[in-house]
Formats: C-alpha cells, structure tokens, sequence
C-alpha cells in the first residue's frame, strides 16, 4: 500500500515537473508576430482578457488563457497601462507582459522650427495625424491661460524636435513647449552680459525674435543683435522690416511698399516706433535668445542683406548707403534677404 502511494506521488510530481516545463516552454515560446512588428492598442479601462483576447483572435498569441493564468497568478495582469504600442517580432508572452507594464508606448515626433510664427506652429500642430486639435486660434483661452500673465502668446514656446504618443493634444505639448522656452529663457537671462537695454526677460525675448527673423547664420547672430542693441541705447529706431511684416498679418502679400514703412497705425512699424515692439514676432531658438543677451562689441549701427543669405554691416550712415547702392538697388537675381527657413 505505501509503495502505491510513494509511486503515485512520483507520478504526480513527475506529472507538475513535466507540466510546469511544457508552460515554461510555451511561456517563452516567440508569438507570431508578423514581420515588421504588432501594433497594439490598449485603451483605457482594457483588461488583460481583453488584450489577450483580440491578440488571439488576431493569431499572434497560440495559448491565450496560459498568458492569462499567468499573469493573474503574478498580479501582472493589473499593472498594465494603456496606450499604443509595437510588439516586435522577437517577441514571447514574458516580454508581451512586460512590455504592457512598463508603459513604453510607440512615440511620434514634430519638429517646430526656429523662427516660424505662432499661427505657423498651429498649422504644424494641426496637420500632425496623431496628434489631437484642441486649441483654436492663437486666441484660445486654454493658450493663454497657459502664457499666462503673458496677455499675447506670440513667441512663448521653444521651437524644438518633440515626441508624444497617440492621443496627445496640441495644448499638451505647447503647454511643454512653454514650460521649455520659460526654462531656457530663465537659464540665459541669469548669465546675461552687463548694462543691456532690456527691463526684462521677456524684453530680451523680443529682441531674440527680431535676431531669429534678421538671419539664419549662426556667425551673425551676435552682430546684429549688437546693432540693435546700440541703437536701443542711443535713441534710435530698430527700423526692421520683419516687426512690419508681422503687424501686417495676412495682408504682407511678399512686397514690402514704402506705404507699410510709413504706416504708424502698425504698432510693429519699428520705422515709426521707438524701442522695441510690443511683443515677440516669431519663435526664437536658444541661440538668438542667447545672442539676445550676448551682444557682440562693437560700433555697427547699421546692416544690409548681401542677397546670398548674409549681410554687411557698417558704422556710419555714409557706409550704409554705399552697401545699400551695391546690395539693394542692383540686385543679384537669385537674390534673398536671409537663409530660407524651413
């Protein structure tokens, strides 16, 4: 009788130790995945059933309620977070699981270019596909509750490369975008040079704006905010023809008339203006910011585009017009005020 029941126990414990291997070995067994990855999606409120259930159905899973059972013996199975993710080709029930948890969901990406206007990042934003539209205008009360006690959001978010997974709206990542541009802002403001023309950072914000529309080369990006920076001290006007281009709005058709110069109704007519306008004109790149705050030394009061993207600066107003006679009035045909932006 004790030999009977000794010999069922081995039976049984031979039984387990064969069981236990054949789920180890289906438990790390690669899914049918198919090439070039699964993209699953985990929405709010899915259990684990569920997620399994439609991987099944779909093929890539050959042992649904195993990976069930597991992961509800572990309690794995409640430590799933939703989003979107992609299941790669290598993958196995272990690191199907694991994925779920760790919440490493599939990223997409946009880039806001240095320079662009506000209502130029909103296009960008809305064209994303997998990013959600929330904010309407650059009006919108949710944007400017954001740029608050900012009254105009112009100019208020760090253009940069950002990933986001599915679902993100536009607010949630220009809310990251001005967290960023406060940030760098703040951080450059306090090495700022002595004796500089601004009250403020956001000031100097402005007058990075200006810089960021003046040129693409790095290598001037110091002078000409050492231009501007002078004649702030001195009294004189900026006299920019990007501010007036931006109070023009929609109406800019590409052709700036001796009539915009004149326009004082335009309160961005540093023509007319003195000082700096009343708020940035573009989304300013670290590198204006900081050129912004540290200007070159110098004694050039005045510059004027090449037509090959660059300028020449001058120190008197005699200097000026002569660059003007070469550079303006007899313009080269493949002429440009400055690097195209992309």
């Amino acid at each position: 009788m004790i030999r009977v029941l000794v010999l069922s126990l081995l039976l049984v414990i031979a039984a387990c130790v064969l069981g236990y291997r054949e789920i180890q070995a289906r438990w790390e067994q690669p899914l049918s995945v198919p090439d070039g990855g699964y993209r699953l999606v985990v929405n709010a409120g899915d259990s684990f059933r569920r997620v399994v259930s439609r991987l099944s159905a779909d093929g890539v899973v050959a042992y649904p309620e195993l990976v069930i059972l597991h992961a509800r013996w572990t309690g794995d199975d409640q430590q799933i977070k939703h989003g979107e993710y992609l299941l790669p080709v290598n993958a196995t029930a272990q690191s199907l699981l694991e994925l779920l948890k760790s919440g490493k969901t599939i990223q997409y990406q946009l880039t806001l270019p240095e320079g662009i206007t506000l209502v130029q990042a909103l296009n960008i934003l809305g064209r994303q596909e997998n990013l959600d539209v929330a904010v309407e205008g650059g009006q919108d009360a949710a944007l400017l509750e954001i740029v608050a006690p900012y009254p105009h959001p112009e100019g208020l978010f760090f253009p940069d490369t950002y990933q986001f997974p599915d679902g993100t709206t536009d607010l949630e990542l220009l809310k990251l975008a001005h967290q960023q541009m406060m940030a760098i802002l703040e951080e450059e403001w306090q090495e700022r040079a002595p004796d500089l023309p601004y009250q403020n950072p956001y000031e100097a914000l402005i007058m990075a704006s200006i810089i960021e529309r003046e040129t693409g080369l790095p290598e001037e990006r110091d002078e000409i905010a050492g231009v501007f920076v002078r004649r702030l001290q001195a009294g004189m006007k900026l006299q920019t023809d990007p501010t007036v281009i931006y109070g023009l709005g929609e109406a800019f058709d590409g052709n700036l008339r001796r009539q915009h110069l004149g326009d004082e109704s335009n309160p961005y007519n540093s023509y007319r203006h003195e000082g700096l306008p009343p708020t940035p004109i573009a989304l300013p790149g670290r590198a204006a910011i900081h050129a912004a705050l540290h200007p070159a030394d110098g004694t050039t009061l005045f510059f004027v585009a090449r037509g090959d993207g660059g300028h020449v600066f001058s120190t008197t107003l005699a200097e000026h017009q002569q660059a003007v006679r070469k550079y303006q009035l007899q313009r080269r045909k493949d002429y440009r005020s400055s690097p195209e932006k992309p």
